[in-house]
């Protein structure tokens, strides 16, 4: 039927292309394959375990903007020589309960990782740990680190600064990155609390990812050349701070990333960070970050942060919701899509498959084989 409901006649051909087949994996297949081609890129053990399981939390979790798509890119940087893949990692003690890691220009997510640990440790002696991170590189989903501690019984915090991609609230140029924040509660005997979320609207890898499925993004999320807004992916040159309308708030949140990140850090600031997209895959670029662990039984007992932390969760899953809406406690998407997913399969863009098929003919790998 047309707008005005006219019946037309049957097409005798299709003028549309045909969708490109979506493959799905099992988890543990692209783990392996993600840590082979990484090391076959120069990573060492424990840089291609980090940065592997960094993108299998992306997959696994529904967040497939920083899931194994992001690989090809980690294989390019590695043997580009942008990010070392054999990092020498050094803490500076700093206060009894705080540290500041040089990851040495290594990959994000192995930084990352050890910082959490870290922090983990001096919260499991004073209450609450806190790492600041220099002279790193991406570190793909900030959900993975905050979980980390959840899933260890610690409160997590996980902030990251990146290159200048999001322009200010009324501004047409690029400032912030997409600077996310992350945070990660125990729930006894259940799920974690999990936050993870991009201070811009959406984060550009999410523009990769549309660009890749051919689909338009939705309105008032990434802006032109010029500041205007857009919805094709293909035309963005900046994105948006979230919020829309209210999009000073977004500014402000990648402000307060930007401080803990870069400033506390002794990072980079955005603005002064060179572009993850190249063409210079040569040259670090000192991206910051920092991590935080707090230990809940040092604030309440233990007993009293799990009954009010369940009681928090349980009441606002059963709050009213919005005729013909459902509301959701901070997690419940993303477990919902691993619960999923381990039962079907992780699926993968078209993109990521070509760039699967070249990664294994590039270090005659074996390539992971699709789920039937």
């Amino acid at each position: 039927m047309t707008q005005h409901g006219t019946q037309q006649p049957p097409s005798t051909e299709s003028t549309a292309p045909a969708p490109a087949a979506i493959e799905r994996h099992r988890a543990d297949g692209l783990l392996a394959f993600c840590e082979a081609a990484l090391g076959a890129a120069g990573a060492d053990a424990d840089t291609a375990a980090a940065a592997s399981r960094a993108m299998l939390h992306g997959s696994r979790f529904g967040v497939d903007s920083h899931g194994v798509r992001l690989l090809d890119h980690y294989v390019t940087v590695i043997a580009g020589g942008r990010v070392k893949g054999a990092p020498d990692l050094r803490f500076h003690q700093g206060a009894a309960a705080v540290a500041t890691l040089d990851a040495d220009h290594g990959h994000g997510a192995r930084a990352a990782y050890a910082a959490m640990d870290l922090a983990m440790e001096k919260a499991s002696l004073y209450g609450i740990g806190a790492v600041a991170i220099r002279n790193s590189s991406h570190f793909g989903a900030a959900g993975a680190y905050a979980l980390e501690a959840a899933e260890n019984g610690f409160i997590g915090l996980a902030f990251c600064n990146s290159d200048s991609f999001v322009r200010l609230h009324g501004g047409a140029e690029r400032f912030h990155g997409t600077n996310p924040i992350a945070m990660g509660v125990p729930v006894r005997d259940e799920d974690p609390w999990l936050l993870d979320m991009a201070t811009s609207a959406i984060p550009y890898n999410r523009v990769l990812l549309y660009r890749s499925l051919g689909q338009a993004l939705p309105p008032e999320v990434a802006s032109d050349a010029v500041g205007h807004d857009t919805t094709d992916p293909h035309a963005v040159d900046m994105l948006a701070p979230l919020g829309a309308a209210f999009g000073f708030k977004g500014a402000a949140l990648a402000g307060v990333v930007e401080v803990f990140s870069a400033v506390l850090a002794g990072a980079r600031l955005s603005f002064d960070i060179a572009p993850m997209g190249g063409p210079d895959f040569a040259t670090p670029r000192n991206v910051g970050a920092f991590v935080m662990a707090l230990k809940p039984g040092a604030f309440v007992t233990e007993m009293e942060f799990d009954v009010a932390m369940k009681r928090y969760r349980d009441t606002l899953r059963a709050s009213c919701p919005a005729p013909g809406d459902m509301v959701m406690a901070p997690g419940d998407r993303e477990w919902t899509v691993a619960a999923q997913r381990q039962m079907e399969g992780i699926p993968i863009d078209p993109a990521t498959a070509e760039a699967f098929d070249r990664i294994a003919t590039r270090f005659a790998l074996p390539r992971p084989r699709p789920v039937s």
